[in-house]
């Protein structure tokens, strides 16, 4: 099985090293590519990976994850779509996870936790193993098989942000979405950032404009102005 690991940057200098460095160093890297989709980054990202011959790099004119994503899966190679933050860190089983999972489903995510043992922190980790829509996030990780994505025309580039939500929403009336029973780790840098009720405050109300209809760009505009590091 071959993989295309597409992963949306912008202004991930931080990050996005130790994630490429971990997916060159690989066991299974031959199975694999890696493109990083950049929304004009200000701070070094491509600098910080121009050197890792593996990666392929891509500009997008938009900094909007869906449009990267698209434009990620229009230059993949392979039948297998895994879209990847870049401030998460996978299991190294992540590969034959994929494997297994893709042999009786088309699409789903990992469970996450977050880089953080505060217990607050660790409900909303715990949470991610259910199959409700608002359980659901880009941080999690989605893979989707190529056909998939295409039946259902990629990410909607309508949605500046809950674009995730979105896709996953689509694909649930086709198809069983899958959790696969492990975890990813992701950044808990907005928590530490933000107060954790701002921040599950903000994500609410997110959620809660997307159902009701509102406007991407509010939405975007909102959550920005909401919390601090939110670059999307």
């Amino acid at each position: 099985m071959n993989i295309s690991i597409i992963i949306p940057t912008l202004n991930e200098v931080a990050n996005i090293r130790r994630l490429c460095a971990f997916l060159c160093n690989h066991q299974a890297n031959d199975h694999f590519e890696i493109i990083v989709v950049d929304g004009g980054s200000t701070d070094g990202t491509i600098d910080s990976i121009s050197d890792l011959r593996k990666v392929t790099i891509l500009n997008s004119h938009i900094a909007s994850r869906a449009v990267q994503m698209n434009l990620g899966a229009a230059n993949a190679s392979f039948d297998v779509l895994y879209f990847v933050h870049a401030d998460v860190i996978l299991p190294y089983t992540f590969y034959a996870d994929l494997q297994q999972a893709l042999v009786d489903y088309q699409v789903g995510s990992y469970r996450y936790r977050f880089d953080s043992t505060k217990w607050l922190l660790r409900i909303n980790g715990y949470f991610t193993r259910f199959s409700m829509l608002w359980c659901r996030g880009g941080d999690q990780t989605l893979f989707i098989q190529r056909s998939l994505f295409d039946q259902l025309g990629g990410f909607d580039e309508y949605f500046s942000v809950m674009e995730d939500f979105d896709l996953i929403r689509r694909a649930k009336k086709l198809t069983h979405f899958y959790i696969i029973p492990k975890e990813v780790i992701v950044s808990a840098r907005k928590y530490e950032h933000n107060h954790y009720l701002r921040v599950q405050w903000a994500n609410m109300q997110a959620f809660r404009m997307y159902r009701n209809g509102v406007k991407p760009e509010v939405i975007r505009h909102f959550y920005k102005e909401s919390l601090k590091l939110a670059t999307y």
